[in-house]
């Protein structure tokens, strides 16, 4: 699981950043990708990456500003030729169906995959075996939500030298036991998983805030996440600022990070006032002066989700 920020900008693109879109690359756990926010330019920023539209599976939109969503027609209408033919899911506030349905109507587009598009406003977004995604109303100006994605604990390692040991060999027998089924061997001896597997891995944690200032909901979609991606558009010395337009400071983002307990705080959504990377700086000097764990955003890098410790 590896986070790869492709735009990581406030409000505009500039020259040296990209407006908002964050891929969540969950190829070994589901040979797919989920994308969150879709700024104008995303699928430009996808041709310069090693991501591929084919791969994506989910779609989720955080609020219906232009930065974080100007991108979705043209991508959704381009992917097909990109070899992306599975169906697409995507989650976003109310009125995110209207603005699909009509931007597609209206520019005659062919989508020639299935399309779902689900509203919601919070809770429980999005279960099957592997992910629990859930949501939240954060504070801006507009309703933005907040995802926290969870992966549910995976099976342990087989022990493989005791199923050579009772002469089962690499096969459908190792499936069953890895998805917690009983196998009964040509002798008549039934193997239970628990006398073969090892200790279940602990599922990770990903929480993906939209624009917000401090508010009631971020902590607990954060609570023992390893990796918060938490919006840092000002300098501290701009609070004021922060405030008056519905979003956050470094400062504010570590003491959330903090209070969360996470393992890891990304911060991304920096005002353009702030060009280059060395200006970046001071931000992350504010965050790791009191959450020493931060980082931030960098476009087109991997980021890997490791599991945080203690």
């Amino acid at each position: 699981m590896e986070l790869y920020f492709l735009g990581t900008n406030a409000g505009v693109p500039s020259l040296q950043r990209n407006v908002t879109a964050i891929a969540l690359r969950i190829l070994e756990e589901r040979r797919s990708m989920w994308l969150f926010d879709c700024g104008e330019g995303t699928q430009h920023q996808i041709l310069k990456s090693p991501l591929k539209l084919s791969k994506l599976e989910k779609v989720f939109i955080t609020h219906l500003h232009g930065d974080h969503l100007f991108g979705l027609p043209g991508l959704l209408s381009s992917r097909a030729y990109q070899g992306g033919t599975t169906p697409l899911e995507l989650y976003g506030p109310k009125g995110i169906k209207a603005f699909i349905e009509m931007s597609l109507e209206l520019s005659q587009s062919r989508i020639n995959y299935d399309l779902k598009v689900i509203e919601h406003d919070g809770g429980i977004i999005f279960e099957d075996d592997q992910f629990v995604v859930e949501s939240a109303l954060l504070d801006h100006r507009i309703d933005s939500y907040g995802y926290r994605i969870t992966e549910k604990d995976r099976p342990g390692k087989l022990d493989l030298e005791q199923l050579k040991q009772h002469g089962v060999k690499p096969g459908p027998i190792y499936g069953k036991l890895k998805r917690g089924e009983a196998v009964e061997l040509g002798d008549g001896l039934v193997l239970h998983p628990h006398q073969v597997l090892g200790s279940p891995k602990k599922g990770r944690i990903v929480t993906i805030l939209g624009d917000t200032r401090p508010a009631p909901n971020v902590v607990p979609l954060a609570r023992g996440a390893d990796v918060l991606v938490h919006e840092a558009t000002f300098l501290h010395e701009l609070v004021d600022t922060a405030y008056e337009y519905h979003h956050s400071t470094a400062v504010q983002a570590a003491e959330a990070a903090k209070q969360a307990g996470v393992g890891q705080l990304i911060m991304t959504h920096f005002s353009s006032r702030y060009k280059d990377l060395d200006e970046l700086t001071p931000l992350l000097e504010e965050a790791r002066g009191i959450f020493p764990a931060s980082f931030v955003a960098e476009e087109h890098k991997l980021y890997p989700v490791v599991e945080k410790q203690g």
